[in-house]
């Protein structure tokens, strides 16, 4: 289930990006996370570690990360290494200087377990995904202009 909404925001991207990966303001605009945190040491750039819980609708997913991409004021990926409640899952918080402040892009791909029945559940829960960003993403333009 891939889902990719993208939001304009007034303000420059260094005032973006604490929302994209300080623990605290990330909880701020987030609204399906319930859990976000640093595993270890490293606390940035590629290779550190993270643990999100997180409920979109369904039960709650229980996972590990870690950035395989991390290029401060620009981009954030983070590739699941482990978790429960999903096959697999990326995500992409991307952010691109324009003249008014910055375009945010926000790019999940989730993979869902069970089979053929998790294939259904992609497709249903696609919309609902839809839905949980478009609101995520007004929160996060909210806070990030405050």
């Amino acid at each position: 289930m891939r889902v990719k909404q993208s939001i304009e925001i007034s303000a420059p991207p260094e005032k973006v990006w604490p929302f994209l990966v300080e623990r605290e303001k990330v909880l701020q605009w987030w609204t399906t996370l319930q859990k976000f945190e640093p595993v270890g040491e490293q606390r940035s750039g590629g290779g550190a570690a993270f643990y999100a819980e997180e409920r979109a609708g369904g039960p709650t997913m229980k996972l590990n990360f870690e950035a395989a991409e991390w290029v401060e004021n620009e981009k954030v990926a983070l590739h699941m290494t482990a978790g429960k409640g999903a096959k697999g899952y990326e995500q992409s918080l991307t952010l691109e200087a324009i003249p008014t402040g910055s375009r945010f892009t926000f790019t999940e791909d989730v993979q869902l377990p069970y089979g053929v029945v998790g294939k259904v559940m992609e497709l249903v829960g696609r919309r609902v995904g839809e839905g949980h960003v478009k609101e995520m993403l007004a929160k996060l333009k909210s806070a990030a202009e405050e």
